[in-house]
């Protein structure tokens, strides 16, 4: 039977800029490429520099925040069997409905986000919610500036090891295929150590932490239109205080976090809030 209990809530809006989405927006691909000039990495190969070809499915590469932040990228790919922080796991070409796109567009970056973020539940062997609460995230790039006038028009998403909700980026496995399957290993979890959710250090569950990203609870669907922070706001801390009590047993007395995203996230598809219990495991 559930018993009453004293819930403690402590929140936090998190933009898409922030990184917080542990799915990712991707910020390569969502940034302004203006003024990017010939930049398209740290150690770059010459060869993919304003390379028009699709990309090849597989190939791991050491790309840093830097390098994430452009909205093109040819840095030289590595064995992956050395270490490296990204592994390309879906490439392809725009649908033709986005030939036409502006280069920078919103409508490129909401089907990129639909379309990476999916590919990465599968690639990982991971549901959205377990995705969402991991420090794996991803990032996309597409053609150069450059390429995109000869007409280019492919995409490339990589899974980065690090960089959901702000922690460094660390070197992967050999593969980062079904890396989530079953029950993650904490390396790969988030937590936060601090007195609150907000403002504290995002670390690997695997590191001394006080509060862990346990559920995530969703704040809408698909096609519904954005309600307004407040009510996403509201909804995310009643659902999650249950959600937390629920995972912790149904103590008499616990705190609870919980993490919502305002309308630019709603508006490339996400509709998840995630929730956080105080606890040191």
């Amino acid at each position: 039977m559930r018993h009453p209990s004293r819930a403690t809530a402590l929140a936090g809006a998190a933009t898409v800029l922030a990184l917080a989405l542990s799915a990712c927006t991707g910020s390569a691909g969502s940034g302004d490429a203006r003024g990017a000039g010939a930049t398209q990495g740290r150690n770059p190969d010459p060869a993919l520099v304003d390379s028009t070809s699709v990309p090849e499915l597989g190939q791991c590469r050491n790309l840093r925040p830097e390098d994430v932040a452009l909205p093109a990228n040819a840095t030289a790919a590595v064995d992956c069997t050395e270490e490296h922080t990204a592994q390309t796991y879906a490439v392809g070409t725009l649908p033709d409905k986005l030939h036409d796109a502006a280069y920078d567009s919103d409508e490129l970056g909401a089907w990129a986000y639909k379309t990476c973020s999916k590919g990465l539940m599968a690639f990982l062997g991971a549901d959205e919610s377990s995705v969402m609460r991991t420090i794996v995230t991803w990032s996309w790039f597409r053609p150069s500036e450059a390429a995109w006038d000869e007409g280019a028009r492919w995409y490339r998403c990589d899974v980065i090891g690090g960089g959901g909700e702000g922690v460094d980026y660390r070197p992967l496995p050999k593969t980062a295929e079904g890396l989530l399957m079953g029950l993650p290993p904490d390396e790969w979890m988030v937590c936060a150590d601090g007195p609150a959710v907000a403002g504290s250090p995002k670390v690997p569950c695997s590191e001394e932490h006080t509060w862990r990203a346990v559920t995530t609870i969703k704040v809408g669907e698909p096609g519904d239109d954005y309600p307004g922070d407040r009510v996403v706001e509201v909804t995310s801390r009643d659902f999650c205080s249950d959600s937390v009590a629920a995972w912790l047993g149904y103590p008499l007395e616990y705190d609870f976090g919980f993490t919502w995203f305002k309308e630019a996230e709603w508006q490339v598809g996400n509709r998840r809030s995630v929730c956080w219990a105080r606890t040191s495991s």
